[in-house]
């Protein structure tokens, strides 16, 4: 039987074990998905060592960036900078781990269909890993972006700096951080949702809860919203192929 499986922490609101499982079971495939919920990185040498069987793994939040020293290479990964899909590559002998991303390609087919003519500017929040699988899809959609953070260091703008031009001139606004999610779904991003119209397209990564209140708060101001269900589904497709490349 081989063995694919889930690196994060926490993983108490992850899908992709499900999703993973139930595909196998209805498809007649002799694999189960397994998590490895790990509170620190450096336990990812371990669970290789100790799983013989693995033939691939996704990354989630926090390690999509820190997986990186621990890989033997990086495919289209190499420019966002960020890894979700790790490939156990045996093919000459020795075991090799490649780092890939599926977010991007999830990402762009899912929001490609409800992006308007009006939506050529996009603020991005959040800097994590997520963040730059974001970046590179909107881009090539042909969407100008900017990050959005709690410090100047990181972001173009800070939460404090989105006056009522950037918001007006920004259409598209992009949730990549965990704020919203399950256990925590009383919370949202701090951005002024009073500036949203019915011009603007809210696009939350999470998707459990399946209306966030970052959702909730630009739905109730006119805003188009969708979850990042579908992407978790287009980019686990995408995962699958390049395991079985």
């Amino acid at each position: 039987m081989k063995k694919y499986g889930l690196i994060g922490f926490p993983l108490k609101h992850s899908f992709s074990r499900q999703f993973f499982n139930n595909k196998f079971e209805s498809e007649g495939i002799d694999a189960e998905y397994v998590n490895f919920e790990i509170p620190d990185i450096k336990e990812f040498k371990n669970i290789v060592a100790d799983n013989k069987d693995l033939c691939g793994m996704n990354v989630t939040i926090p390690y999509k960036e820190q997986i990186i020293p621990y890989l033997d290479g990086l495919a289209n990964a190499k420019e966002i900078e960020a890894v979700n899909v790790i490939k156990f590559d045996r093919s000459k002998g020795k075991l090799s781990l490649i780092g890939y991303n599926s977010d991007v390609m999830g990402f762009q087919d899912s929001i490609e269909p409800i992006l308007k003519e009006h939506h050529t500017k996009a603020l991005i929040l959040g800097t994590g890993g997520a963040s730059k699988a974001v970046f590179h899809g909107l881009k090539n959609l042909g969407v100008e972006s900017k990050f959005v953070s709690r410090t100047k260091e990181k972001g173009d703008f800070t939460y404090d700096e989105l006056t009522p031009e950037i918001m007006e001139e920004y259409t598209v606004i992009i949730n990549t951080t965990p704020m919203g999610m399950y256990p925590n779904d009383n919370e949202a991003p701090r951005i002024p949702y009073k500036m949203l119209t019915n011009r603007h397209l809210l696009y939350d990564l999470l998707y459990n809860p399946n209306i966030t209140r970052f959702m909730l708060y630009g739905k109730e101001q006119g805003a188009t919203v969708k979850n990042g269900l579908e992407m978790l589904l287009l980019q686990a497709f995408h995962a699958w192929e390049i395991w079985n490349n």
